[in-house]
């Protein structure tokens, strides 16, 4: 079940840039509130309680009750340089509204796979995936087993248990959320290859065609 929030906000009296950066300086972080085929609403919240919700990890799947209206975190901005929050879009939602929603996947049991003890590699596609879910049941995370997995295995949406109720915003494909493959090893012979290469002589290495700066250069004078 989705976790809940009550964040404390005030109304917007003006929007636009000037009175945005002017929350900003007063420790405010400007929002908009829309959806429910209604007007969209511009509040304003105290930064450092965002910043603490923020901190959470799971903000985005948490049901947020602000300015007396019940609603789900649709996207947050942030400053490139002090990698603030600058700006939040919450959406209306009901009790039970249906919801698209970008989950968290987690993968255990990697200790002890058949793929670990061969070292195998995991390579994680999808950190997240969308899932159409109702409101009051948002799964703050996926669990995806690794159990039994082994080299050259693909971990495809098909094979994910899902929460009751809730199915992959992208249905027309069986998705990849993962493989397993056997790690890029340098053989003995590569590495006296390599070290051939940084021995050999500056004429050795133009008869291989690796030094062509120099001619080049005259070419072009």
């Amino acid at each position: 079940m989705s976790d809940q929030l009550t964040l404390a906000a005030e109304t917007r009296d003006r929007v636009g840039k000037g009175a945005s950066r002017a929350l900003r300086r007063q420790g405010r972080v400007p929002a908009v509130i829309y959806g429910q085929n209604r007007e969209p609403t511009s509040i304003h919240l105290e930064a450092k309680a965002l910043a603490q919700a923020l901190a959470t990890g799971h903000f985005m799947t948490t049901v947020v009750t602000v300015a007396g209206q019940r609603t789900l975190p649709k996207d947050v901005a942030f400053d490139p340089v002090t990698e603030r929050a600058v700006h939040v879009d919450f959406l209306r939602i009901g009790e039970h509204s249906t919801v698209t929603v970008a989950v968290p996947v987690v993968f255990t049991d990697a200790e002890g796979a058949p793929f670990a003890e061969a070292g195998g590699v995991l390579n994680i596609v999808r950190h997240e995936i969308e899932l159409v879910v109702d409101a009051a049941e948002i799964p703050a995370e996926i669990t995806v087993s690794l159990a039994g997995r082994g080299v050259g295995e693909s971990i495809h949406i098909s094979s994910v248990t899902l929460p009751a109720g809730a199915h992959p915003a992208t249905e027309d494909r069986d998705f990849t959320i993962a493989t397993i493959s056997t790690p890029t090893i340098a053989t003995a012979a590569d590495e006296a290859a390599d070290v051939a290469t940084i021995e050999a002589s500056p004429d050795e290495q133009a008869d291989r065609g690796e030094t062509g700066g120099s001619d080049a250069g005259r070419a072009t004078e």
